[in-house]
């Protein structure tokens, strides 16, 4: 069985593949200073619910964009599943051309994303990812990745704008009846949600003026289910572009894995 690590700053998933399906995932805060033993009894409990032995993992890879995170998560794999870990951007062979001006620069979960959109979308893409950052990604329809746009995160705007103004309070993210709100809470919730619906609209417009051919466009992420009916500009919904991904470059780079 394949144990897929996918950390980003706000959440880390750990999902597990038996060969056939995904037969479970979990999530976690993330959280740079946990070790890799309070990770295995975390993990060892969840596992036993599921009744899954730590022994039958016998795979693991990992992708990570919180650097001082992956120390622990590679001694995880390598304690308490005896298995040297397959790291995006370690040790992995993608099979994808990076076409932007410096490769390593690109994040991971970008990198892994491009590839599990590449899997199952023709054509070129842009890919939108909902987590601490907004990111739009653009994939060529041969799977290269060509670069792309960060923004904040709706979470990371909506806690600086509370953290920034004495008046305005800690609001939860929700859909508005009407754009025009008549208190603060909903003049808040307002510009949060139609701000980040009018930000993907505007933005994917101008990626594709500027690609200059048909893209399909597909959401991900922590919060990509928000926007779910707000807005035309996302083609297709995808909840599991991130672990798909992983799974190919694991099957892509299986030859490397140690025991």
């Amino acid at each position: 069985m394949l144990l897929a690590i996918e950390q980003g700053n706000t959440n880390t998933l750990f999902a597990v593949h038996d060969g056939t399906d995904w037969i479970a995932q979990w999530r976690t805060a993330t959280e740079s200073t946990r070790t890799a033993d309070e990770y295995a009894v975390w993990l060892s409990q969840l596992l036993s619910m599921w009744d899954i032995k730590m022994a039958a993992l016998n795979g693991c890879i990992i992708s990570s964009v919180v650097p001082q995170s992956i120390f622990n998560l590679k001694n995880l794999s390598r304690r308490y599943l005896n298995v040297e870990p397959l790291v995006i951007g370690d040790n992995v062979d993608l099979g994808i051309p990076v076409r932007i001006t410096k490769p390593s620069e690109a994040g991971a979960d970008r990198l892994v994303n491009a590839i599990g959109a590449h899997l199952k979308y023709d054509g070129d893409l842009i890919v939108i990812d909902s987590g601490t950052a907004t990111t739009f990604d653009v994939i060529a329809a041969d799977g290269a990745f060509e670069g792309g746009v960060i923004a904040p995160g709706i979470n990371l705007s909506l806690q600086a704008l509370h953290e920034a103004a004495a008046m305005l309070p800690r609001i939860a993210i929700q859909k508005p009846d009407r754009v025009i709100g008549k208190d603060t809470v909903s003049n808040m919730q307002s510009g949060v949600f139609w701000g980040y619906v009018s930000l993907i609209e505007g933005m994917v417009a101008r990626m594709k003026a500027e690609w200059a051919k048909p893209m399909t466009v597909i959401g991900t992420g922590g919060v990509a289910s928000l926007f779910e009916g707000a807005t035309d500009s996302i083609d297709h919904f995808d909840a599991d572009l991130t672990i798909r991904g992983l799974l190919e470059i694991w099957r892509r780079n299986a030859h490397l894995k140690t025991t």
